[in-house]
């Protein structure tokens, strides 16, 4: 990693892992596989950003560590990529089992619970599944037709309308809310 740690992705330690290099990565991994409009892959620093809003918004009292988990949903991407649920699935069981682990050293490593209750898992699915609702229809290139076949219609979310922001300024946002999250 960047900062200097060294991480073993196969039994990954929570004492490797630092929100630097998670932003970093993150801001510079490509949501859609980069399949979006414009001349800025939208990423995924920004997309965790805007589910953690979105989770803001369907629970508006939800705990501070609930929110963190949010922010961090996605966060094994940073070392792993972003890959399209179909592929994710025909990995299999071995590719959940990355990703599970390391989600595992995140949450610790942050303070959160290895395991989330299911009730914040859900949450924070639904929110996902909102944002990418979003980010099919106004820059991936879906007809609401076909988004709605995949994602169901937002409906506890304000309308969101996807500004795509830079690989510097996603990654500043990311930190950003990542410290006002931990204060």
């Amino acid at each position: 990693m960047l900062s200097g740690r060294r991480l073993d992705i196969l039994d990954p330690s929570p004492l490797d892992i630092e929100v630097e290099d998670i932003a970093h990565g993150l801001a510079r991994v490509a949501r859609w596989n980069g399949q979006t409009i414009g001349t800025r892959p939208f990423n995924v620093a920004q997309h965790s950003v805007i589910v953690e809003n979105l989770c803001g918004q369907i629970k508006p009292d939800w705990k501070r560590e609930w929110r963190l988990a949010s922010l961090l949903h996605d966060a094994p991407e940073y070392v792993i990529g972003d890959m399209i649920s179909p592929f994710k699935r025909a990995l299999g069981a071995t590719y959940r089992q990355v990703e599970a682990g390391l989600q595992r050293a995140i949450h610790l490593r942050f303070g959160l619970p290895a395991e989330l209750p299911e009730h914040v898992e859900k949450l924070i699915k639904k929110a996902d599944r909102a944002c990418a609702y979003f980010e099919a229809t106004q820059i991936a290139g879906f007809g609401k037709t076909e988004a709605k076949k995949l994602f169901p219609v937002p409906r506890s979310v304000e309308p969101l309308e996807i500004d795509i922001l830079s690989t510097e300024e996603s990654q500043a946002l990311y930190l950003a809310r990542f410290e006002e999250l931990r204060e």
